[in-house]
């Protein structure tokens, strides 16, 4: 018995004497601690939209499968980018 009393107490003093993991840091759920000590969210990474041939895109027109370049505009009867 006496084994078994001093078993618990050790127990409980060790477990009592070790802080808990805090991985956000005191940000919340899904926030991380940034530079000076803000709070940031957690970057959630998405796949890139993919582009579909002869599809209609809006302000775009319509992609033939060559390469397709958001920043252009027309330049002397050609194109410009940017």
């Amino acid at each position: 018995m006496k084994k078994l009393v001093i078993a618990l107490l050790a127990a409980g003093a060790t477990l009592t004497a070790t802080a808990p993991a805090v991985a956000a840091q005191h940000c919340g759920r899904g926030f991380h601690r940034g530079p000076r000590g803000r709070c940031i969210r957690n970057a959630v990474r998405r796949p890139a939209p993919r582009l579909i041939v002869g599809h209609y895109y809006q302000g775009r027109g319509y992609w033939d499968g060559h390469r397709y370049y958001q920043h252009r505009y027309r330049y002397h009867n050609g194109w410009r980018y940017r």
